[in-house]
């Protein structure tokens, strides 16, 4: 049975099934990937951004299409949907626009005189192992530094968006990409790691769980390819200060629980000093309760279903966990009478180190709130997780904000403002979030050869 199918979230209701490719579709989808790359890497450059930014118009020009794909799939708010449509396009038309530019040759100078040179070539057949809660957009910040630079692709998308995974492969070629310089795959994990270890394969991204990025980087390492991996987060938002706490909460509340919740990148724990827990807490109890689930192919709707019934049960786990063991569930906490993957806003607080909540990643709409004495707490608090992908840090007094931010470990940190993406900002974490970089011109770098050009001096 094909682990590839639509199961409508809002409804559990299972609305198409896909077959798995078999193994010599997979070996087949390789080889032309891999025959395909010495023709894609000469093509110019300019070509090869114009392909993308045909792309970025095709997003444009079909968003509304595509973003009911997604809220079919894993149950994003069409509204919300609307915005990955968005970010992704301008991804591509990012790197049509500025991406030529990081490949031009890099100058260095040399003690000994003479040339030398730094030109940014690519590698191969990259494959590409994407998630679910951002099906366009994780593909994009991957796909669009690669095929720039002159890789080919293999992608193997989550088995919950296969239509998502066909409808990209489609625009691609329709943009004017070679047939075989992307290939959408429905590959099982034990072809998957076939994938990798074959010697045509020259590297591979993954965004996904700590587990999937173990395994990944598990193989990848024993056959020496390049990899990179974005995995889970449990993000703090760190309240020092504020003289809009209103504000403060509707910004808390709004980006915990954008996508239902379920972004690695999304503020999992709030930690906010003595002065303002109180206020903080009662506003975000208020504004969580007050958020009603709704249908999420009505614009209208802002919270929607989680992704599927595993991960509203992994979610649940957490939450019965803190629970029996203390925890104040302020609101929420529990699944939904209704049929599919429905959960309501939840706050918690006095969550405790013996709680799996507290070192587990919540990947749905679970709030959590601690108090600290100061600045020193707030800031021992934050790094005590074995996450370290985005932060946030709120308070008047820029210079101590800035201060706090070299202290945190963590791969991002924004000043007065919730963690987000932006095409031309590097986005990767440090520790159990993984290891890498994307967008950006680092995005360009992950999987390109740097390859020295030197020439004495005459």
């Amino acid at each position: 049975m094909s682990s590839f199918q639509i199961v409508n979230p809002a409804t559990g209701i299972v609305e198409r099934t896909y077959e798995t490719a078999s193994d010599a579709a997979v070996g087949d989808a390789l080889a032309r990937a891999h025959a395909a790359f010495p023709s894609w890497r000469e093509t110019p450059v300019a070509q090869r951004a114009a392909v993308l930014a045909r792309v970025a118009e095709i997003y444009a020009e079909r968003a509304d299409e595509l973003a009911a794909i997604i809220t079919r799939e894993m149950g994003k708010p069409v509204k919300q949907g609307l915005g990955e449509v968005g970010i992704s396009g301008a991804i591509y038309a990012y790197y049509a626009e500025q991406g030529p530019g990081f490949l031009a040759d890099e100058e260095l100078t040399v003690a000994t005189g003479g040339s030398a040179v730094v030109r940014r070539a690519p590698i191969g057949v990259v494959l590409g192992i994407m998630p679910w809660n951002y099906p366009y957009y994780q593909v994009a910040r991957f796909a669009a530094p690669n095929l720039l630079l002159g890789n080919t692709i293999l992608l193997k998308h989550a088995p919950s968006c296969p239509e998502s995974a066909s409808v990209m492969e489609e625009i691609f070629h329709e943009a004017g990409l070679p047939r075989d310089a992307y290939i959408n795959v429905f590959a099982s994990e034990e072809q998957v790691a076939r994938l990798i270890a074959d010697a045509r394969l020259q590297g591979v991204s993954l965004t996904g769980s700590e587990r999937a990025g173990a395994a990944v980087a598990e193989i990848a390492g024993r056959h020496l390819k390049r990899f990179v991996l974005e995995l889970g987060g449990n993000d703090p938002f760190i309240v020092l200060d504020t003289d809009d706490l209103d504000g403060l909460v509707r910004t808390a509340a709004s980006a915990r629980m954008s996508n239902a919740g379920q972004a690695c990148n999304s503020p999992k724990r709030m930690i906010v000093v003595d002065g303002l827990y109180d206020d903080f807490v009662a506003g975000l109890e208020t504004r969580l309760a007050a958020m009603e689930p709704g249908d999420p192919s009505d614009a209208a709707t802002r919270f929607g279903p989680l992704s599927s019934e595993a991960a509203l049960d992994r979610v649940l786990e957490l939450v019965d966990d803190a629970r029996a063991k203390g925890a104040d569930i302020r609101v929420g906490g529990a699944r939904l009478d209704r049929d599919g993957a429905w959960m309501s806003p939840t706050l918690v607080t006095g969550v405790t180190p013996d709680m799996r909540l507290y070192r587990e990643e919540a990947f749905g709409p679970v709030a959590t709130v601690y108090r600290v004495r100061d600045v020193d707490a707030a800031v021992e608090l934050a790094n005590d997780t074995p996450y370290g992908l985005g932060s946030s840090v709120y308070t008047t007094d820029w210079a101590l904000a800035n201060e706090v931010a070299d202290r945190l470990d963590a791969g991002m940190v924004y000043i007065n403002a919730p963690g987000g993406t932006e095409p031309d900002v590097p986005f990767g974490g440090v520790k159990m979030s993984g290891i890498g970089r994307e967008l950006g011109r680092y995005g360009v770098d992950e999987f390109a050869n740097k390859k020295l050009v030197r020439a004495p001096k005459r």
